[in-house]
């Protein structure tokens, strides 16, 4: 009886902790997001204070106004001295060789009605001789849209940037631009904006399958109501977005296509086991949470778990400084063997501990463990998978206040403004005016533009 007793004390023990450990979640430990985070939770980044006034520090580099181009300037006031401040002579009204050019100062300002509204009229005539009215066509070329296209690209810059509703962005046009839209028009530029993005986002997929590093990763949508998934891939100069089914092997292949090239850096999600480990990068911010989570839960896998801890804070450490240029890589990867054998003897020790959730996870590492040095070898591969978290992060505020989609087709909308807009964004170039031209090239069946530029 003692010794039932003392089974069901254990397994009574083990099952608080279970709960005790669901409590706990935050984002230090799980993959929470911050704004997930239960009220007890510490803080994501605690900041020692500095004793340092707020604002801008001696030293810093400072960021003045840019003056804009003469051929952004429409209106031009001129100051001119008429008399010497010293003497009071009359001065010339034009300038001399030897004046200093002249101060400037711009103010920016909306127009009263910022959109240009062009009304085409269909004139008729009455013949004098016959008396039949004749009446001019307005062109079907022009009375195929009646949004243009700068405004319709601005449109879709409001939803796949800035993640405004349907409603929202009515609402915006109506009291900004002064220009009444009805949703159905909304939804009718977005599909719009979709068929001319189509050739962008193959573009982009194309590059990105074929890039030789990428970080994926995965986050939940729906599409009337049913689960789906965004998948997306992200390399230096390209973000690809997928919607699929599923968040299984089929998803990733949707990706990145049926046969998958290059290194992947991801978390440890079961879709991604089935690439070679050569192939692989895991997250070492993920394996930092998990660290943190059996330091959390206590009991005998505290330890492995503080360990781990440690030796990830020096791996960062150490990859920061090849990162910002300070070391090279055959200096990292010389340290790094001397931490590997001492992380794969924890691992091992872990395996063996009697909490099981602090065993299941050493296991799991030391099944993808050479999938955890990746990025000491090869170029272009960074220990953590925060390039692809940062770039689902919008997407997933968009799902949050949209809810997902409706329909295949707009989850086709949704997959290629995201694509072509983080690409863009990456890239560093201009998002509004890609979306005009591409919309321009659409109406008049032309190609849509390159989005990749040739390196």
């Amino acid at each position: 009886m003692i010794a039932a007793l003392q089974q069901q004390l254990a397994a009574l023990e083990a099952r608080v902790r279970d709960l005790e450990e669901c409590l706990d979640r935050n984002s230090s430990n799980s993959s929470l997001p911050p704004s997930a985070n239960p009220p007890a939770a510490p803080a994501p980044v605690v900041k020692q204070p500095t004793g340092r006034k707020p604002g801008g520090q001696p030293g810093h580099t400072a960021h003045l106004r840019h003056r804009l181009p003469a051929e952004r300037v429409q209106h031009v006031h001129t100051f001119v001295p008429t008399h010497c401040r010293y003497c009071q002579t009359a001065l010339p009204a034009e300038a001399g060789p030897d004046d200093p050019a002249p101060s400037w100062h711009q103010v920016a300002e909306l127009p009263k009605n910022p959109v240009v509204i062009t009304e085409y009229q269909g004139h008729a005539r009455t013949c004098l001789r016959c008396g039949v009215v004749t009446q001019a066509v307005i062109p079907a070329a022009i009375k195929a849209y009646s949004i243009g296209p700068r405004l319709a690209a601005t449109l879709a810059f409001l939803t796949g940037r800035c993640h405004l509703s349907k409603r929202a962005i009515a609402e915006v046009v109506e009291t900004v631009c002064d220009v009444p839209l009805a949703l159905g028009t909304v939804s009718h530029l977005e599909q719009e904006m979709s068929q001319a993005l189509a050739g962008a986002h193959t573009e982009v997929a194309e590059a990105v399958r074929q890039a030789p590093v990428k970080n994926v990763d995965e986050t939940g949508w729906k599409q009337a109501g049913r689960r789906c998934w965004l998948w997306a891939a992200v390399t230096s100069t390209a973000a690809l977005f997928v919607v699929h089914a599923k968040r299984g092997l089929s998803g990733l292949a949707a990706l990145l296509g049926e046969t998958i090239s290059g290194i992947v850096g991801s978390d440890r999600w079961s879709a991604y086991g089935h690439l070679p480990l050569a192939q692989r990068q895991i997250c070492w911010a993920h394996l930092r949470r998990d660290f943190q989570a059996r330091v959390d839960r206590g009991g005998p896998g505290a330890k492995i778990g503080a360990d781990l801890l440690l030796h990830a804070s020096v791996i960062f450490h150490l990859w920061y400084k090849v990162r910002d240029g300070t070391r090279s890589r055959r200096w990292l990867q010389r340290l790094l063997a001397k931490i590997r054998p001492d992380v794969v003897a924890l691992l091992r020790r872990g395996s063996r501990c009697r909490c099981a959730k602090t065993a299941g996870m050493c296991r799991e590492m030391l099944a993808v463990e050479p999938a955890l040095w990746t990025f000491a070898s090869i170029e272009g591969v960074e220990p953590t998978n925060n390039a692809a978290e940062r770039t689902v992060r919008p997407a997933v505020l968009w799902r949050k206040r949209s809810f997902g989609c409706h329909s295949e087709e707009g989850c086709r909308f949704v997959e290629r403004l995201l694509t072509v807009v983080q690409t863009l964004r990456l890239q560093r170039r201009r998002v509004l005016d890609y979306l005009q031209d591409a919309l321009e090239a659409h109406r008049t069946g032309l190609p849509a533009p390159k989005l990749l530029t040739a390196d």
